[in-house]
C-alpha cells in the first residue's frame, strides 16, 4: 500500500514538536546547572519504571483522551473550544452529585446514569456556545471564555452550599457503586489510582473515529469545517450541524470531567482555577493533528511528562519549576507545530519549483539539439508522423495536374 507524502508529515510534525520541546527544556536544565541526560532518564524510570508508575501515567492520560476527542469535534467544524475545561468541570459536578443524590442505587444503574449526567452537563453547557454562533454569529472564543468563568464560580457555589456538609469545600464521597476504581485493578498495578474509565475513553475514542470517517454527519461536520459556503451550496444546514457539532464536543468534554471525578477523586472540591484536563486535553488534540487513535498516543505522553516529571524532583533534587518548565516547552511547541508545518511545506514548495526549473531546463536544451542544422533548414517530419506502414518505404512522386491550356490548343488544331 502507497503511503503518501501527506500522511508521513502528518506524522513527523508532532514528532519534531515534542523533540524541540525537550531540547529548550534541556537548555534551560544545562543553563540551570543541572544533567538533563539523567534527568531525562529520572523521567523515563519515573513513568515506566514501576507498575504504579504505569497505573498512573494511564489514569492521567484517561481524562485527556476525553477532553482531547471533544476539542476534536469542535476543530474539524472550523470552531474553536475555548470551554472545554468549564464543559469537563461541570460533567465532573454532574457526575458526582448524582451519585450523592441516589446513593442506593444499584451499581448498574448508578455508574452509567453518572457518566450520562456528565455528558449532560457537559453538552448542555457547549450548546450555549453553539445556539449563540449559528444563530447570531457570536464568536465560540468568546463565549466559551466567559463561560469558563461562569462554570468555574457556579460550580464552587454548588459545591459549598448544595454538596458539602458544613463549611467543608468538598463534597462527601460517592457510593462505591458509583466508583470506577476497583480493588483488582489497585493489585494490579500496585494501588495506583488507575480506573476502569481508560477503557471508557478507548472506547470513545473509536466512536470518535467512526463518527467522523463512516458517517453522514461526520462528513456534514468536516465539510462545513472546510467550506462553509460551499456546505450551504451542497444543500446542508450549516446551523444545524454547528448546534450537532459543539452540543458533541461538549458531551465528550463532560464525560471526560465525570470519568476523572468518579474514577480519581471520587468526590469534588472547590476549585481555585480551571482543571488542567481541560486545556491539557486540546494540546493533545491539536499534537495529535485531531486524529482519534493519535489522540490516545498523544495523551499517554502527557502522562509520562506529567508523571516522569514527579521523578526529576525525587532523584535529582531538580526544583520542580524547571520540570514544568520541561511540560510548558513540549506544550508551547505543540502549539506552535504550524510553524513546522509552514516550514515544511515551505521547503517543499521550494524544493518542487527547484525541480522544476531542472526539467524546463532540460526541455529546453534538448529542443535545441532536435532542432536541426540551421535556421534556414526546412524542417524535417518526425518518424513517428509517418503511419507504421509508410516507413521505411520510397515515396511515390507527386502527380501534376494536368495542364488545360495544352488541352484546349490540341483541340484547337
Amino acid at each position: 500500500m502507497r503511503i503518501s507524502k501527506t500522511w508521513i508529515r502528518s506524522i513527523w510534525i508532532p514528532i519534531i514538536a515534542v523533540f524541540l520541546g525537550l531540547l529548550v527544556g534541556a537548555i534551560i536544565m544545562l543553563l540551570s546547572g543541572f544533567n538533563p541526560i539523567q534527568n531525562y532518564s529520572n523521567m523515563f524510570i519515573g513513568a515506566v519504571g514501576t507498575p504504579n508508575a504505569i497505573g498512573e501515567v494511564l489514569r492521567t492520560a484517561t481524562p485527556l483522551i476525553l477532553t482531547g476527542c471533544g476539542f476534536a469535534i469542535a476543530n474539524s467544524a472550523g470552531f474553536f473550544n475555548i470551554g472545554v475545561a468549564g464543559q469537563a468541570l461541570l460533567g465532573w459536578a454532574g457526575g458526582v452529585a448524582f451519585a450523592l443524590w441516589f446513593p442506593n442505587l444499584p451499581r448498574i444503574i448508578m455508574l452509567p446514569g453518572a457518566l450520562i449526567a456528565g455528558v449532560i452537563c457537559g453538552a448542555v453547557w457547549s450548546g450555549i456556545a453553539g445556539f449563540l454562533r449559528a444563530f447570531f454569529g457570536t464568536s465560540e472564543v468568546i463565549t466559551t471564555i466567559m463561560l469558563n468563568y461562569v462554570a468555574l464560580y457556579g460550580t464552587n457555589a454548588f459545591v459549598k452550599g448544595v454538596l458539602a456538609k458544613g463549611d467543608n469545600d468538598y463534597s462527601p464521597t460517592v457510593p462505591v457503586a458509583a466508583r470506577l476504581r476497583t480493588p483488582f485493578l489497585e493489585r494490579l498495578t500496585q494501588n495506583s489510582t488507575f480506573h476502569y474509565g481508560l477503557f471508557i475513553a478507548i472506547i470513545a475514542a473509536i466512536f470518535l473515529w467512526w463518527l467522523m470517517k463512516k458517517t453522514t454527519l461526520g462528513f456534514e461536520i468536516r465539510a462545513v469545517g472546510m467550506n462553509p459556503d460551499g456546505a450551504r451550496y451542497a444543500g446542508m444546514s450549516d446551523k444545524k450541524t454547528i448546534i450537532l457539532s459543539m452540543l458533541i464536543s461538549g458531551a465528550f468534554c463532560g464525560l471526560g470531567g465525570a470519568v476523572d471525578g468518579l474514577g480519581n477523586y471520587e468526590n469534588i472540591i472547590v476549585n481555585d482555577a480551571m482543571p488542567s484536563i481541560g486545556y491539557d486535553g486540546m494540546s493533545v488534540s491539536l499534537l495529535a493533528g485531531g486524529s482519534a487513535i493519535g489522540i490516545i498516543f498523544a495523551a499517554v505522553l502527557f502522562g509520562l511528562l506529567k508523571i516522569g516529571g514527579l521523578n526529576i524532583s525525587i532523584m535529582s533534587n531538580t526544583p520542580s519549576e524547571i520540570v514544568d518548565i520541561v511540560i510548558a516547552a513540549v506544550i508551547f511547541f505543540v502549539g506552535a507545530q504550524y510553524i513546522i508545518r509552514y516550514a515544511l511545506n515551505t521547503s517543499a514548495r521550494r524544493q518542487a519549483a527547484k525541480n522544476a526549473a531542472q526539467v524546463a531546463a532540460t526541455t529546453v536544451a534538448t529542443a535545441g539539439v532536435d532542432s536541426g542544422p540551421g535556421d534556414g533548414a526546412p524542417d524535417q517530419p518526425r518518424a513517428d508522423a509517418i503511419p507504421p506502414r509508410q516507413r521505411g518505404q520510397k515515396q511515390p512522386p507527386v502527380e501534376q495536374a494536368p495542364d488545360h491550356h495544352d488541352d484546349d490548343d490540341g483541340e484547337a488544331k
